[in-house]
């Protein structure tokens, strides 16, 4: 199974630390060597952002910062597991290195997968 985990947390008005950095770039070489991590990316600021948003027929854009927001997106990680718990245990280990914030957990669909009678049972 495949989880998409996306990293929220306060953003910062400084990049990270060296050690900070070293940090995670080891957690990272582990993570792809050991095969559980598939593919990791960290954001840039929200300042170079933007949400496109649509509501009906309106589209709207704004640019970053989003001031308004407690939490932004600062990355996210594709990991590969054998169930929802060892994704889970992979996510505590990642905020143990990454600090505040939290995860949101995904299972990523994939071509030919059952899914949970709830999501193929028509109302």
């Amino acid at each position: 199974m495949r989880f998409l985990s996306i990293y929220k947390h306060v953003e910062r008005s400084f990049p990270p630390t060296q050690e900070e950095m070293a940090r995670m770039g080891e957690l990272v070489e582990e993570g792809m060597k050991s095969g559980y991590l598939l593919g990791t990316e960290g954001c840039l600021p929200s300042a170079l952002g933007a949400r496109v948003r649509r509501s009906g027929a309106n589209l709207a854009v704004t640019d970053g910062p989003f001031t308004e927001s407690k939490e932004v997106v600062g990355g996210f990680a594709i990991l590969k597991a054998n169930s929802k718990e060892e994704a889970i245990e992979l996510t505590k280990q990642f905020l143990q290195v990454a600090g505040d914030g939290e995860c949101e957990l995904r299972q990523l669909y994939e071509a030919g997968q059952d899914l949970p009678a709830q999501f193929t049972a028509k109302s």
